[in-house]
């Protein structure tokens, strides 16, 4: 039996494949994404179980929004999950920062099933359930769809008026370009890192990093916000 490993691409490559994103993105037409607004119909019912990290791994914040939760509370970020990168040093990268859950996995501002800081919220969660992902259909056609928790939580084929969805896909279409402008933010600085101090991403310490995370070990993080890194010790 033949093994093949399929090698990670370069940080130009990934840059390269998140600007391609970007652009068709834009491009999306907002007829279309109105049809899927509408076609979902989702309608909260306030189980909270959106919330949790039962029904969502994680919430990121986008650059905008982490000063204004730092003035909430300066304790309930955390760099986000899956570490996109580790130097030759042990040293991870990650693109930014995620809200901290509880020991029971709920959010640290859900109170009484209802959210704290609910008109201050995070923009993720404002649009829920419309983030967009890029799939291939039955056909092998790749597309925009909406995934998110379908018809696991809250009302879904409700009846959504034009003017809803059409705010709705602008909402959606303005987060899912500012997190796809950070993400291209981050690689690029990223790049730039690692030629000017000699650095580079090894796979096999990244790995021997993230064993190390998972026995409770402390590691050293670079969290990127605001288009620079802030050092965390986990």
């Amino acid at each position: 039996m033949e093994l093949f490993i399929v090698a990670r691409p370069s940080i130009e490559e990934e840059i390269l494949y998140a600007r391609k994103e970007l652009h068709d993105l834009l491009d999306f037409p907002m007829e279309k994404l109105c049809e899927i607004i509408k076609e979902v119909g989702f309608e909260c019912d306030m189980c909270a179980k959106c919330c949790t990290s039962e029904f969502n791994d994680h919430i990121f914040m986008l650059d905008r929004e982490v000063p204004r939760i730092r003035t909430i509370s300066s304790d309930v970020l955390k760099p986000a999950p899956y570490f996109e990168f580790c130097d030759n040093n042990g040293t991870f990268y990650v693109s930014g920062y995620a809200l901290r859950t509880k020991e029971d996995g709920s959010c640290m501002f859900l109170e009484g099933g209802r959210c704290s800081i609910y008109e201050d919220r995070p923009m993720i969660c404002k649009l829920y359930p419309y983030m967009l992902h890029r799939e291939a259909d039955d056909s092998g056609k790749m597309d925009w769809r909406q995934i998110s928790g379908l018809n696991e939580h809250g009302c879904y084929h409700s009846e959504i008026t034009d003017e809803e969805c059409s705010r709705i896909a602008t909402f959606t279409k303005e987060y899912e370009t500012a997190y796809l402008k950070h993400q291209i933010w981050f690689l690029e600085t990223v790049s730039e890192h690692f030629k000017k101090h000699h650095l580079k991403h090894v796979q096999s310490i990244y790995d021997r990093m993230m064993r190390k995370l998972s026995k409770g070990e402390e590691v050293k993080v670079m969290v990127f916000c605001n288009g620079k890194f802030e050092e965390h010790l986990r």
